[in-house]
């Protein structure tokens, strides 16, 4: 359909990228991909039998056949994307519509990425590539037809270099951070108690409190999962008056959460915030009790002078980081 557009509107593309072409045939060319109709009836028996089963992430996904996760997300995939027959019924069509004709007609620059052992006869792609005038044929590593998985990486740099003129390096900006996570304390029961409705509009509240402390003790939101956030600070100070601030709002909503903060250098790559710091802030606010706000002794160090007030908490070993870490509770802030 790409291809069918470009071809029949070029004055509204300004390049076409193709994932592999899948020809019936390509005229003056015998040795060029001709599907067996045999083995295109069997393929489409099977999908429509096995779909919603997840057997064709084996065909497309070679790499993550034993993946359950991923096994479990495409069984969601299909489900939700079409019936059995619908699906079938797309390959009966893939496999008898022959875009060869269409191909020398494409004007606009076009890019063909294919993964290398996709398939078995590359060789009548790539001629059928060298029909469209402009285009530019790639071959890159990898089993896997799903250009999301595996190395897609390399799939988006030739993307970029092909639409930009340029390929690009992931831009990685390490600093200095204060992170705080917070999660409501028993919001599994208390979801059960009020019922989904009433759950959500509670949950909406604390959710708007957070967000407007958030806003006036400069923090950044990073992530909201479920009932927990994640923020960052550029001040270990402002960050735990923010949580105590947030403890104290939502208490008038009846909601207790805990809260965990430590400082050190996390890397930021567009929105996403990583590094062994955010790790250790996780794993010290799911040390925190009810009404807690818990912090490692980086973050009691670094706001000496400042008039918070801390409880010692002892040495613990947080699962997942090396060595054992002093914690402390924030008594006053």
């Amino acid at each position: 359909m790409a291809a069918m557009f470009a071809a029949t509107y070029p004055e509204r593309v300004s390049a076409l990228i193709l994932g592999g072409l899948w020809l019936k045939a390509l005229a003056g060319r015998p040795e060029t991909l001709t599907p067996d109709p045999d083995m295109a009836k069997i393929l489409a028996d099977g999908i429509e039998s096995g779909w919603r089963h997840g057997a064709l992430s084996e065909v497309l996904a070679p790499s993550y056949a034993s993946d359950e996760r991923f096994r479990s997300w495409w069984r969601r995939f299909e489900v939700y994307s079409a019936t059995p027959a619908a699906a079938a019924g797309l390959l009966r069509w893939a496999v008898t519509f022959d875009p060869a004709p269409i191909l020398p007609a494409i004007q606009v620059p076009t890019l063909v990425l294919e993964r290398a052992v996709t398939y078995h006869d590359q060789e009548s792609r790539r001629l059928a590539a060298a029909q469209i005038p402009n285009a530019r044929y790639v071959l890159l590593p990898g089993a896997d037809a799903l250009p999301y998985l595996g190395d897609a990486d390399a799939t988006l740099d030739e993307v970029e270099e092909f639409l930009t003129g340029a390929r690009g390096t992931a831009v990685s900006d390490r600093s200095l951070a204060t992170v705080l996570f917070t999660d409501i304390v028993g919001s599994t029961d208390r979801a059960r108690q009020l019922g989904d409705l009433r759950w959500r509009y509670l949950l909406e509240d604390h959710h708007a409190h957070v967000r407007r402390l958030l806003k006036r003790f400069r923090g950044v939101e990073v992530d909201t999962a479920g009932d927990g956030f994640f923020a960052t600070f550029d001040g270990p100070a402002r960050a735990i008056r923010c949580a105590c601030a947030i403890r104290d709002a939502v208490a008038d909503l009846g909601i207790e959460i805990r809260a965990g903060l430590h400082t050190g250098e996390v890397e930021r790559r567009g929105g996403d915030v990583t590094g062994l710091a955010v790790h250790v802030g996780a794993r010290v606010a799911a040390l925190a009790g009810a009404g807690e706000v818990l912090v490692t002794s980086t973050v009691q160090m670094l706001v000496l002078g400042s008039g918070i007030g801390f409880a010692d908490r002892g040495s613990h070993t947080l699962k997942g980081v090396p060595d054992r870490w002093h914690l402390f509770a924030v008594e006053h802030a």
